[in-house]
């Protein structure tokens, strides 16, 4: 699916700069501005310092005057109105619609994603040329998003329904210690805790076995291993001591 967001006349340059990078982060950077505030807002400061490093959905932007510009190739357009008309298209949350755009055998479409101003939201006539008005389930009290805010939901469920990113991990799986390394280590800590007076070697009972079942289910790492052995080696030289 071809993904646009389009933002009709975006006051505050900062603005644009979220959107920006709420989009990158979604894998997203078909971006189009209908008649901002400020004409040159894709080179402002502000904007860029916002967009905190997605310079190059800022680079791809386009400015354009009309929505009718902005429209040009999208199939599917989905108004982001937090207030109901009475007069317009259905309104359905984004994931429950985004589960009909992606359905088996749905056609292939280049949807857009259409935000009004900071200041006045979506005109009337805006919201009745979209397919759909989203609505993100928020609060009832208290429903109030930022525009950068809003962009990050419906870019984020939006992304999910196309099958997401997978979760990345925060450092390297670590590797895994091999049997001999365990059995080696839990020798270690025989000797040790029989050493501390733990364990009575004419009477051992299921002490080690347990051990051993509860240290593979740690998935322990070579340095792991290191490490409990540093300890059983501390045990062994603290009983001699006292000895």
């Amino acid at each position: 699916m071809q993904t646009r967001f389009i933002l009709i006349e975006t006051s505050h340059a900062g603005n644009v700069g979220a959107a920006a990078r709420a989009m990158k982060v979604m894998g997203f950077d078909d971006l189009v501005l209908v008649a901002p505030r400020w004409p040159n807002v894709l080179r402002k400061e502000e904007t860029i310092q916002r967009a905190s490093g997605a310079n190059d959905v800022l680079a791809k932007a386009r400015v354009v005057q009309t929505l009718d510009e902005a429209l040009d190739g999208v199939t599917h357009l989905c108004g982001t109105a937090m207030t109901p008309r009475d007069f317009g298209p259905p309104t359905r949350a984004p994931r429950e619609h985004f589960a009909e755009l992606i359905r088996p055998g749905a056609p292939e479409q280049c949807v857009a994603f259409l935000f009004g101003s900071e200041r006045f939201g979506m005109k009337n006539e805006d919201v009745y040329r979209c397919h759909v008005a989203l609505s993100i389930p928020t609060n009832p009290q208290f429903g109030s998003l930022n525009l950068g805010s809003a962009i990050q939901v419906i870019a984020y469920d939006w992304r999910v329904a196309l099958g997401g990113f997978p979760v990345q991990e925060a450092v390297p799986p670590a590797d895994k210690a091999d049997a001999q390394q365990v059995a080696g280590m839990l020798t270690h800590w025989e000797q040790a805790l029989t050493d501390i007076g733990f364990l009575d070697p004419a009477a051992p009972k299921k002490l080690m076995p347990r051990l051993n079942q509860l240290f593979n289910r740690a998935d322990l790492s070579p340095e792991e291993i290191h490490i409990l052995r540093g300890v059983a080696k501390a045990m062994i030289q603290s009983a001699g001591g006292k000895r």
